[in-house]
């Protein structure tokens, strides 16, 4: 089973999220802010993150630009989602390394097939 940690400091956000992807497979840790998800990454191997951009003590872009520095969380897909939906969001989010950026609140079905794609999983 695929495993994905959802990053993101409204609880709400989190339980949408998590149900999403469990939905689609996955076996799903939470982290309500972005040092607690470089922690959590560093002590546990994931296949994918689902990093919220706009978060207390470390944001979506710092936390995504540190895991490109770490050669243990480097090749690990992240899908970034907030609520910014200006195209520099999405750039800085790019540039900060995320494989993806998706606009809030995020459809379902496209993230759960976003989300396959970049795990190689199969189709649930």
């Amino acid at each position: 089973m695929k495993t994905a940690l959802v990053v993101d400091d409204a609880l709400t956000v989190r339980l949408y999220h998590r149900q999403v992807l469990e939905d689609a497979g996955f076996e799903i840790d939470e982290a309500g802010n972005g040092i607690e998800a470089l922690e959590k990454g560093l002590q546990r191997r994931f296949d994918l993150f689902l990093v919220d951009v706009n978060m207390p003590k470390m944001d979506g872009y710092r936390l995504v630009a540190e895991m490109r520095r770490r050669e243990e969380l480097r090749d690990i897909p992240v899908i970034m989602a907030s609520t910014e939906a200006q195209p520099r969001d999405r750039e800085l989010a790019l540039l900060a390394g995320a494989n993806l950026y998706l606009v809030k609140p995020v459809n379902g079905p496209l993230l759960q097939t976003q989300a396959r794609l970049l795990v190689g999983a199969e189709p649930a």
